[in-house]
C-alpha cells in the first residue's frame, strides 16, 4: 500500500484560550486529495524547524491573525487587527527552510499575505480604508458561497489547471497584497485589482490564494482541484 504524502499544517492560535486549533476543512481538503495532514507546533527552534522540514513532504500556510506590519517594515495602523508573533516567527523560519528544500507550499488567506510579506512584498493592513470597498472581500456566513469573481491570468499555472478565465470565490479577509514580492507572479485578481492568487515561478510548487478552498471544497470542484494539485506535487 502506497504511503500518503505528509502535509505539515500551520496551527491557528487562540489567545483567549491559549490553545492551538484547526479548521477541519484544511485537513479535509488535504485528505480528500490524497494527503495526510499533521498539525505542527509553533516553534522558533531552528533544529525543530529542520526536523519538521525533513518529516513533511509539503506545507500548508493557513489563515488566521493579521500579519504584523513589522515584517514588511511598516507602522501598524489602528485598523490592523490582532497579530500573532509566534506564528510570524515560526512561519518565517519554516518558509525559508521549506523553500531551501523546495518543498511544495500552499498558502491560504493569511498564507498568501504572509508569504508575500516574508518574500519582500507589502500588504494593505485594511483593504476597505486603504484600498477599496467596491468588492465584498469579507463575507458573512455561510463561507462556502461565492461572493465575487476573480480574473485568472491566462499564462498562469492556475489557468492551466482550471481552464477558465473567471472563477467565483468565497472571501473572508480585510488585509491583502499591496506591493507584490519580486519572487512571485500573479495568477488571479479581483475586479478591484487586488491580487488574489500568486505563484513562485522558480519553485517546484509554491502557490497561494486569497480565498478559502477549505470552506468550499465539498461543493466546488475547482477548490478540490487546487488541493489535488498541491498534494500531487507533495
Amino acid at each position: 500500500m502506497s504511503k500518503r504524502p505528509v502535509i505539515g499544517v500551520i496551527p491557528l492560535f487562540d489567545y483567549n484560550k491559549t490553545s492551538y486549533w484547526m479548521l477541519p476543512g484544511y485537513f479535509g481538503g488535504i485528505i480528500e486529495a490524497g494527503g495526510l495532514p499533521v498539525m505542527l507546533p509553533l516553534t522558533s527552534d531552528s533544529a525543530d524547524i529542520e526536523q519538521i522540514t525533513s518529516m513533511c513532504d509539503g506545507f500548508l500556510f493557513t489563515g488566521g491573525q493579521d500579519v504584523d506590519p513589522k515584517l514588511y517594515s511598516a507602522r501598524k495602523i489602528g485598523a490592523c487587527g490582532e497579530c500573532s508573533p509566534e506564528r510570524d516567527v515560526m512561519e518565517e523560519l519554516l518558509l525559508k527552510r521549506a523553500m531551501e528544500a523546495d518543498n511544495p507550499i500552499l498558502g491560504i488567506c493569511r498564507g498568501i499575505q504572509f508569504i508575500n510579506a516574508a518574500l519582500g512584498g507589502t500588504l494593505w493592513q485594511d483593504i476597505p480604508s486603504q484600498f477599496s470597498d467596491s468588492v465584498p472581500h469579507c463575507q458573512k456566513p455561510p463561507y462556502d458561497i461565492p461572493v465575487h469573481e476573480v480574473n485568472i491570468e491566462s499564462d498562469s499555472p492556475l489557468y492551466d489547471l482550471l481552464k477558465t478565465n473567471t472563477l467565483p470565490v468565497n472571501s473572508y479577509h480585510h488585509q491583502g497584497i499591496c506591493k507584490l514580492s519580486t519572487a512571485l507572479l500573479p495568477m488571479a485578481k479581483a475586479p478591484d485589482g487586488l491580487i488574489e492568487a500568486v505563484y513562485a515561478p522558480e519553485r517546484k510548487f509554491l502557490w497561494a490564494v486569497q480565498w478559502h478552498p477549505e470552506f468550499s471544497y465539498l461543493k466546488d470542484e475547482n477548490s478540490r482541484l487546487i488541493f489535488k494539485e498541491f498534494v500531487a506535487h507533495c
